[in-house]
């Protein structure tokens, strides 16, 4: 590696750094985009790895209260130097990341850009155990590589770069474990935030898969998560590994897996009265595609997120598909992703809020998000009154899901300051688009079979009888969930003079 970069950094200008001709076209648009991402490092301390000639290091330190600034190349760091060395809050380590040695929680963000592609996978290991070990309790892991192929257009002799799937880096980064000294039995270890391709590329050269990642550094609780380090993984190992959301495919139809595909899809929009230039939200975007569908059918901006890395992955080969520029897809907890104030005019979401316990907290985020009289579209599973069988409680259980009554689901959505709020249960039309999905599965067994398996068959047949079960006991419902942000921000948190009030509930019933 170090004979590499020799080739490729006798002048340590930024196009040896970033090897391409367009080096400066693509920084200029790519740099406030990186910084975007990053959690704030106001008063801070920094840690910034393979830092190059500092293209970062001194916009980080403008703001940091410390960076310590390092890299593997000594001409790199000396023209780092040069350019921000005059800043006092900047040390330059001349250092080979695989053997670099740090006090234990000594910053709040590392910040890399470019490196761990030039580490073999079990280097990636041994650097993310010192990553975890060198973050403070809640610190936050930034970084971004090339994947799956080179990008820049330099001519190379030879090229020791790994040039790995997303999905290798989500692995490595949160498979690692430290147990601390304190407080005793627990451990600690990296939880994505956020993944996303960097735009700038993609708007220059047609190119997503630059990729950015923002982790952060928490207490692990494998009890919580069914046994699995994350919640991310665990949604990745069961009901979404990439065979399972295939599957979900072929029941729901090209690009979607929640209930009723394109059909319920087209209905649900044509609610939202969406208008061309629109910035939308979907929240557990699965596959993509609802959103390709919003961008193609209303022009409209949709920025997908998911936390399955299995959904977003094949969400972003559709992209490449579909050929539009209106849709961008990220892997991110919205439980813990922040987004500006007013960012979008509406915020979906299709079958995915059972997972998330804390409702409340997640439709406050919402909230903040949306523009005032921003819309709020949301599907969902929801169940029947307490108490629930046994085979209920259980079936609850081994999906880890978070559910609610459909009146409860409303309350909430009130709660959090929305008005206009409407709250169906439409348990009816979801048994009804349940037998047509049995029905077309039938139909297509051989085909299914013979591109699965008689096993997966089996599997989808059984899962859709058990939901018509459930649904007949009155145990599992299915709500469609519309609200607005009051047009004045604030208007409905109640308490002030002159707060418009907020008009009661639309409950509509399903028969029994």
């Amino acid at each position: 590696m170090l004979d590499y970069w020799k080739q490729h950094s006798q002048e340590a200008t930024v196009e040896e750094m970033m090897l391409d001709s367009c080096a400066k076209i693509i920084a200029r648009e790519e740099r406030p985009e990186i910084l975007s991402m990053l959690p704030d490092v106001d008063g801070r301390d920094v840690l910034e790895l393979g830092a190059g000639i500092g293209r970062f290091t001194g916009q980080l330190s403008k703001i940091a209260r410390h960076v310590t600034a390092v890299d593997f190349m000594e001409k790199f760091i000396q023209k780092n130097r040069e350019s921000n060395g005059f800043r006092g809050n900047v040390t330059f380590l001349h250092a080979d990341i695989t053997a670099l040695a740090l006090p234990p929680h000594s910053f709040d963000l590392i910040f890399s850009n470019w490196l761990f592609m030039y580490l073999s996978d079990e280097e990636l290991h041994g650097v993310t155990q010192k990553m975890v070990s060198w973050l403070r309790p809640g610190g936050y892991l930034f970084f971004r590589e090339s994947c799956f192929h080179q990008s820049g257009d330099a001519k190379r002799s030879f090229n020791p770069t790994k040039y790995r799937k997303p999905a290798d880096y989500n692995h490595i980064l949160t498979s690692v474990s430290q147990s601390p000294p304190e407080p005793q039995g627990t451990s600690c270890g990296l939880e994505i935030v956020m993944s996303k391709s960097v735009q700038a590329y993609i708007k220059l050269k047609r190119n997503q898969y630059q990729v950015c990642w923002l982790l952060q550094k928490i207490q692990r609780n494998r009890s919580a998560n069914l046994g699995f380090e994350t919640f991310q993984k665990f949604l990745d190992n069961s009901q979404y590994s990439r065979v399972g959301i295939l599957r979900y495919e072929k029941v729901f139809g090209r690009g979607f897996v929640s209930t009723g595909g394109l059909e319920t899809t087209k209905e649900f929009v044509t609610m939202l009265k969406l208008e061309a230039g629109q910035q939308v939200l979907d929240v557990g975007c699965g596959i993509g595609g609802g959103d390709f569908y919003m961008a193609k059918t209303c022009g409209v901006e949709v920025l997908g997120m998911d936390l399955s890395s299995n959904m977003v992955e094949i969400a972003m080969e559709r992209a490449l598909e579909e050929d539009t520029k209106l849709v961008q897809f990220e892997i991110a907890d919205a439980t813990k992703r922040n987004f500006p104030e007013h960012s979008f005019d509406v915020v979906y979401s299709r079958d995915t809020i059972l997972h998330i316990a804390d409702k409340p907290a997640l439709f406050r985020k919402f909230y903040e998000w949306l523009k005032p009289g921003g819309k709020l579209l949301v599907t969902d599973y929801c169940c029947g009154e307490r108490p629930w069988t046994e085979i209920f409680e259980a079936y609850v259980k081994q999906r880890n899901y978070n559910l609610q009554t459909v009146r409860v689901y409303a309350q909430v959505l009130e709660g959090s300051g929305f008005v206009r709020v409407q709250a169906l249960d439409r348990t009816d039309q979801f048994v009804g688009i349940l037998n047509r999905e049995l029905e077309r599965i039938r139909g297509i067994q051989s085909e299914f079979v013979q591109e699965f398996s008689e096993q997966d068959y089996d599997c989808i047949v059984s899962g859709w009888r058990q939901k018509l079960h459930r649904c007949a006991l009155g145990e599992q419902r299915w709500g469609v969930f519309y609200a607005e942000k009051p047009e004045t921000d604030g208007a409905a948190r109640g308490g002030e003079v002159g707060v418009t009030p907020i008009p009661p509930v639309t409950l509509t019933p399903t028969p029994q």
